[in-house]
């Protein structure tokens, strides 16, 4: 039996994707997730899924966050991106960052299902017109990911909102925490991407162009 789990915050999408596949593999058992915080729920609570498909624009996730945390916690879990981005620097970055494949969701669903089933082989897979072009990650920039992949998903909330301009007391606000756990969390993100100032984990952050994590019910 082959067991994915599709990573997608569109049911109609999941959906959709579930009806192609079962035209393709026999025997297939497919788990959905809808947010970066059930993502890791459902790999926490099962470790014999044979490939996460994983979309980058999930709530909790914010872009390459969520792959980078995934592959820190389960690096032995084979991981494909299947986005609707077509970005060859998108695409390079989630292949140095450790995804197995980029599928564009422009594909057809039998593109899709052929590209999948290369993944579960083992094989890399991108595009063919974008082979060429997709460029490898610096070792700053796979040093800068390890140190991001440390941030727990509210620490990652806390840093983008200070990415905004934001301040303790509004964060403590948008957040619904305390500032005294704001400044913890403040602490925690200068001790693991090593910077000492607010102005250096904005642009450590900036640097890999991670984008703000969608909205999801805050924790502490």
């Amino acid at each position: 039996m082959t067991k994915l789990l599709i990573a997608d915050d569109h049911p109609l999408f999941r959906e959709a994707l579930q009806g192609a596949l079962a035209n393709h593999f026999v025997d297939l058992q497919i788990l959905e997730a809808d947010s970066l915080e059930s993502t890791l729920d459902v790999l926490h609570a099962d470790d014999d899924i044979d490939l996460l498909l994983l979309d980058l624009h999930m709530p909790g996730s914010g872009d390459l966050y969520g792959l980078i945390r995934i592959r820190e916690d389960f690096p032995l879990l084979p991981v494909a991106i299947i986005s609707g981005s077509e970005d060859t620097q998108v695409i390079g970055r989630c292949i140095g960052f450790g995804a197995l494949g980029f599928i564009p969701k422009s594909m057809s669903s039998k593109s899709i299902a052929e590209a999948i089933a290369s993944i579960l082989e083992g094989d890399e897979w991108v595009p063919e017109q974008v082979r060429s072009q997709v460029q490898a990650l610096s070792r700053a920039d796979i040093e800068l990911a390890d140190k991001v992949s440390a941030l727990t998903p509210q620490q990652y909330r806390v840093l983008f909102l200070v990415h905004e301009g934001l301040l303790n007391k509004q964060i403590a606000y948008q957040l619904g925490i305390t500032e005294a756990t704001v400044k913890a969390h403040m602490t925690a993100i200068f001790r693991k991407l090593d910077v000492y100032s607010r102005t250096q984990a904005v642009l450590l952050a900036e640097r890999l162009q991670l984008a703000p994590p969608e909205e999801q019910a805050a924790q502490d």
